[in-house]
Parts: C-alpha cells; structure tokens; sequence
C-alpha cells in the first residue's frame, strides 16, 4: 500500500488482545510485527530458568549479560529465540507472565531491549505493540493506539486461550493475574502503562475478533491517508 515507511504503536493493558490483532493486522497490511511482550517474557523465562530474584539487582544485571533474544519470521510469524532456542510457546504461562511482568519494572531491563526494538523500527515498516511503545519506544509513530476491554472481558479471552493450549488455570487466578498486572503496569515509576497524548482509544469489551481487527484497522487507515 503506502511506500515509505510507517511505525505503527499499539499499547495497552495485559488480555487486551493486542498481540493478536496486531499479527492479523501485520498480515493484511504488509508490515512487519514486533511483539515486545515475548521479548520481556523471554527475560522472565531466562530469569526463573536460573532462579534469579528480580529484587536482586545486581543479580539480573549480570544475568543480562547471558542473554540474547533474536527474532525471526516464519510465515510472517514471529518467532523468539532465547539464545538460540525457539521459546515462543514455552514464554505462554501464567508463571513467566508473572516474571515478566517483574522483571520489565527494572530500568536496566529496559533499557537492554530498547536498542533492539527501535532498530527494528527504523528498518521496517512496523506494528509494535507492548506497554509503553507510543510514550517511550517510539514516540515518533505515525500511528499511535491505545487498546483496552474490562478486565473480566480481558480475563475471559485469556483464561480460554490458556486452556485451549492445555493449561491448568482457574478463571479467578487469571483475573486476579490480570488485576495485579494492570496495577503493577500503571504504577510502576519508569514507563508506567498510559495512553500517549496523540493516541486514539479503542475499546473492544463488546467486540469480537474480528470486530476488533475491524475497530482497528479503520483507525490506521484513515491516519495514513
């Protein structure tokens, strides 16, 4: 479609459906998605992996030092390699969402996966999505989303998507998840989850799938007129 190239940040809270839409929305319009939420969760999984505290910081600062996350794209999938392993279903679990969650309130984590997502922006054409992507990573997007639901809509969409991949999970263990999340998300002190000023809202509590995809694409096209 559009030549030259377009960032496009889609932020928001954890079960908001973002990773999905954003693939789906990545395959039809020809760009490049960048799920930065598999890269903090390949942290977290590296993390628990070797028992470190994410209260000890000189622990994961040396931890650091021991990883490498690379990605590539599989029929324009995206695929994380912790390295050199393919994590990108074993990153799926309540419990490395949970370390994750830990873990990306450390300013030195952040920092770590920064230069890694922006260079990919500035190579491509992307759709990125994540927590802070419009107020931090890329705050020159030319596209800029905030996706939100309630936290029970939220909470339903991620404990069916748990238990079809086989997991043991209760509804409430995935809502109070979900709460806590979004708490730990939005009050963190660096890069807390907010809309950037320029974002546009998008609501997807009584929206379906594709729906959504709809809401979605919609807002992006008219921005890239």
């Amino acid at each position: 479609m559009n030549t030259k190239k377009i960032n496009i940040a889609i932020d928001g809270p954890s079960g908001a459906g973002k990773s999905t839409i954003a693939k789906i929305l990545a395959r039809e319009l020809g760009f490049i998605y960048v799920d930065t939420g598999a890269m903090y969760r390949s942290i977290g999984l590296y993390m628990l992996r070797n028992g470190v505290d994410s209260t000890d910081l000189p622990a994961v600062q040396a931890a650091l030092q021991g990883i490498e996350i690379n990605i590539a794209y599989v029929d324009g999938a995206q695929h994380i390699y912790l390295n050199g392993e393919d994590v990108s279903e074993l990153i799926r679990t309540e419990a490395v969402s949970k370390a994750a969650s830990a873990f990306s309130a450390i300013p030195e984590v952040r920092a770590f996966l920064l230069e890694l997502q922006r260079g990919l922006a500035a190579k491509n054409s992307v759709i990125m999505d994540g927590r802070d992507i419009g107020t931090v990573i890329l705050p020159n997007a030319e596209v800029k989303i905030f996706l939100t639901a309630d936290d029970t809509a939220r909470a339903e969409r991620r404990y069916k998507e748990l238990i079809e991949k086989g997991q043991e999970v209760t509804f409430e263990s995935v809502l109070e998840n979900i709460r806590q999340r979004d708490k730990n998300d939005s009050e963190r002190a660096l890069a807390p989850l907010k809309p950037a000023e320029d974002a546009i809202l998008v609501d997807t509590t009584k929206l379906d799938l594709m729906q959504s995809v709809e809401a979605m694409k919609s807002v992006i096209l008219e921005k890239m007129k």
